[in-house]
């Protein structure tokens, strides 16, 4: 999701308190034909740890510095979706899929870096899984205003095959939890399922570090290239304020 920043400001409070920067009805970046209403907000320093778990517990998402939180006026599509990795088994298909890429796959955890070989396999990854619609692709001040400034702790999950860089995960770190803020890869490698793999990396950090919920940011059922979180069971959906247990894929 990407937004430009109009006028006019206004302070919200929290802790610590926030800037909104944004706060206009536009068509919605997700679903053709709809409005929607993200105000994007700055927090007046970076966040804290238990800070960001209750950003995300309400339904946050970031971009760069920017926190945002759906609005909209006539649509409840979008659902923040978390996965409580204490409970959460693999099953089979998902277990395969783990072995699989290990025996493939070398981590890496770093801090993010923006350079060239990370945003042409963004550009790759876009253009390759029908996801650039038409724009131009992204280039070092975008990409690092997108993926490379924060306001809270982040990291990023760095996967390399052969030596060569196949796939990068953004990951922010709260004090309980996880959030999968955006990942990309070669789609060279799209039968070696890397999206869902990248999730699986992420929820044995959970655990690793004792944290209970990894948030998968937004599902929306009528997006195609949402659903696939909702393969995940089972997992927690914010529906009117309240995070409901989801034990059933009605995709299937």
């Amino acid at each position: 999701m990407t937004r430009s920043v109009n006028a006019p400001y206004r302070f919200v409070p929290d802790t610590p308190p926030e800037l909104v920067v944004h706060d206009e009805i536009a068509p919605c970046p997700y679903l053709e034909g709809r409005l929607s209403r993200l105000p994007l907000r700055i927090p007046a320093r970076p966040l804290l740890a238990p800070e960001l778990d209750a950003r995300l517990a309400a339904g946050d998402r970031r971009q760069g510095l920017l926190f945002y939180r759906a609005e909209c006026p006539a649509c409840r599509a979008c659902e923040p979706i978390r996965i409580d990795a204490s409970v959460f088994v693999p099953g089979k298909t998902l277990r395969r899929t783990l072995r699989r890429n290990d025996a493939l796959l070398d981590l890496e955890l770093g801090r993010p870096v923006v350079d060239a070989t990370r945003i042409a396999l963004y550009n790759r990854h876009k253009v390759g899984r029908g996801l650039d619609n038409g724009r131009e692709p992204i280039d070092f001040q975008g990409y690092r205003e997108f993926l490379g400034l924060t306001s809270c702790d982040t990291f990023e999950m760095r996967y390399r095959r052969g030596g060569a860089l196949v796939g990068r995960s953004i990951v922010d770190r709260g004090k309980e939890a996880l959030s999968a803020v955006y990942s990309f890869y070669d789609p060279r490698h799209a039968r070696l399922s890397l999206g869902t793999y990248f999730i699986l990396k992420q929820l044995e950090l959970c655990r690793s570090w004792d944290m209970r919920y990894l948030y998968l940011g937004l599902y929306i059922a009528e997006s195609e290239h949402m659903r696939y979180k909702a393969r995940f069971l089972p997992h927690e959906r914010l529906q009117e304020g309240r995070w409901i247990e989801v034990r059933e894929n009605p995709t299937r």
